[in-house]
């Protein structure tokens, strides 16, 4: 019997053995594909508490100091008396929102969703490596997410030093009114989340490596494979300088050492610590904070490279640079990090090898902008929701990217730095990209998630709605933050210099509303499609890669006999001398047939 055969005996075997309780099959799984979809429904969740703690700030900065009663009854009267949101809790809400949408939202619920999906069955193998690591990995996700959200209602007051959490504000609870046990609680779910990704990470790397299908050489996986391997090995090596960053600062939190903190005075009163360096701690900080830029950026962009050539019917273009162009990224996003730090009193030569390394990484991040461009190029379009979502990642890589060379230079960084023309970068280039990239992902995914199609017609009302609120917002704040308006400040009204923008942040607050309101149609459009919607067929997309080769109602080992062989690269679209404009990855070539590679 072939190993193959072997394998398949022994998964029957098992399935009529040992059937699955609605515990096994639902909660503690180890079959990636429900695990995919448990990082998704706990990313939703967690993304609506982000989304939502963002409407609620930006309330506070279009109409300073008004009475909400949304406030209170939201967020009790610990945040807001009388419906007036407290200057300080004001903090501890910025301080979430980014923590949740940077890692709980846009590195989990993107890499674990589409990372555990797709990486069995686009490499053709039954499963991750290590399943009962998988299931762990998750669990300690939603542990750490629910550590998270807890912090926020800590009766000794909630994180509040922005999601960056620089000491001193961050290592002492005296040093910013609220900062008291939800601080700590911020570290411990860290640290636990930090475990998660790299128990995840580890898994997929072993995975492609190891369980790739006969013929499935790297140069014949999808780019998604690719991007979702580099990310993983980013993770694992930038992930445990967090971790070293986090329980330092615990230690100064909790048992008095002097890590990040020297020569301190509060209210006049000396402090005993001596020896420190802030500055220490945004190195460790940063040295994790630009890769993770990538962490988050890379998945999205390989979700675009599979949408895009697949509704493009065209072979991706550049298949090779694109896949160099990943590597660069990763290899430079290790060395960028102090582009972040320009203001805190570096040496201005180590400033301008920053500012070196910061341009160079635009060259691979145009390669990928232009290969875009140029795969959709003449290309048949099939303008579905998810190609919609693609190519406003695009568009939004291009703009927010732009404003990156700005920032990157140490020179003009120093004018506008903490001001909302860094949070208007961004948001841009990663947060929205980012989040285009796991919509473009979901539209396409979701018939081989749940064997049901979504709404077309809800799916463009969600990204026109989507698209023209997501410029309303954060376009308008490129020009606020240039006037000088400075981040994370509870009210502008102090200054009278800022009196002509307050109406530029009222029409920023009603673009959020607008366009957090038009996510509700996303969210129906995902939680009833799951049981109404229409049935989907083998392969909806006509695409050519293994995944839509494996039958619609999951079983535990992906495929039914023995796993497809791969014959060809994963992008034969509209080839010559074929009647279909797709060839899927296990059809052999034919004889004298050209390989199209790359």
């Amino acid at each position: 019997m072939s190993a193959e055969g072997h394998d398949h005996g022994h998964d029957h075997e098992h399935e009529h053995h040992h059937k699955d309780t609605f515990i096994t099959k639902y909660i503690f799984s180890i079959d990636h594909k429900m695990i995919a979809k448990q990082y998704l429904l706990t990313g939703i969740i967690m993304g609506v508490i982000g989304v939502a703690i963002s409407l609620l700030f930006r309330l506070q900065l279009a109409w300073p100091e008004q009475s909400f009663k949304i406030f209170s009854f939201v967020l009790g009267d610990s945040y807001a008396p009388d419906g007036v949101l407290l200057n300080d809790r004001y903090l501890a809400l910025v301080t979430i929102h980014g923590t949740i949408m940077v890692f709980f939202v846009l590195t989990a619920a993107l890499s674990g969703t589409f990372s555990n999906l797709l990486i069995p069955l686009q490499l053709g193998a039954r499963d991750m490596a290590s399943g009962f690591l998988n299931m762990v990995s998750y669990w300690l996700f939603f542990l750490s997410s629910v550590l998270m959200v807890s912090s926020l209602f800590v009766e000794s007051g909630p994180a509040s030093a922005g999601w960056t959490i620089y000491p001193p504000l961050s290592a002492l609870p005296q040093a910013i009114p609220g900062s008291g046990a939800g601080m700590t609680l911020w570290l411990v779910s860290m640290a636990v989340f930090i475990a998660a990704s790299l128990m995840g990470s580890l898994n997929y790397i072993v995975t492609v490596i190891n369980l790739r299908t006969k013929g499935m050489t790297l140069t014949r996986m999808p780019l998604t494979i690719w991007a979702f391997f580099v990310t993983a090995i980013i993770g694992v090596i930038s992930f445990p300088v967090l971790l070293s960053a986090a329980l330092l600062l615990i230690f100064d939190r909790s048992f008095g050492t002097s890590f990040f903190l020297s020569d301190i005075y509060i209210a006049g009163e000396v402090l005993h610590h001596q020896g420190g360096s802030p500055v220490l701690f945004e190195h460790l900080f940063w040295f994790l904070g630009h890769p993770e830029v990538y962490i988050i950026l890379l998945p999205a962009l390989g979700i675009t490279s599979e949408v895009l050539a697949t509704n493009s019917r065209k072979p991706i273009f550049g298949y090779r640079a694109m896949i160099m162009s990943i590597l660069a990224i990763a290899f430079l996003s290790t060395i960028v990090w102090g582009h972040h730090m320009f203001i805190t009193g570096m040496n201005p030569f180590l400033g301008s090898v920053f500012t070196f390394t910061t341009l160079l990484i635009a060259i691979p991040s145009a390669v990928k902008a232009f290969n875009y461009i140029t795969t959709l190029w003449k290309g048949n379009l099939q303008l579905n929701p998810a190609m919609l979502f693609s190519i406003g990642l695009v568009s939004t890589f291009i703009t927010g990217g732009l404003t990156g060379i700005i920032l990157g230079d140490s020179t003009l960084d120093i004018n506008v730095h903490d001001t909302y023309f860094v949070v208007a970068h961004f948001h841009l280039v990663m947060g929205i990209s980012a989040l285009y990239g796991m919509f473009a992902g979901i539209y396409h995914w979701y018939p081989k998630m749940f064997g049901r199609m979504l709404n077309k017609n809800m799916g463009y009302i969600h990204f026109w709605a989507t698209a023209v609120c997501a410029y309303g917002v954060f376009f308008p704040m490129h020009f606020i933050g240039l006037a000088g308006l400075p981040r994370r400040y509870y009210t502008n009204t102090n200054f009278p210099l800022f009196d002509d923008l307050q109406n530029v942040n009222v029409l920023i607050t009603m673009f959020a509303l607008i366009g957090g309101a038009f996510q509700l149609v996303f969210l129906y459009n995902f939680f009833s499609s799951i049981f109404y919607g229409k049935r989907t067929v083998q392969n909806p997309w006509k695409s050519t890669t293994l995944e839509w080769t494996a039958p619609i109602e999951h079983i535990h080992g992906n495929w039914h006999g023995a796993i497809p062989e791969v014959h060809r690269w994963p992008y034969d679209y509209s080839k010559p001398g074929h009647d279909e404009d797709f060839i899927p990855q296990n059809v052999p070539m034919k004889e004298g047939e050209e390989v199209l590679h790359h």
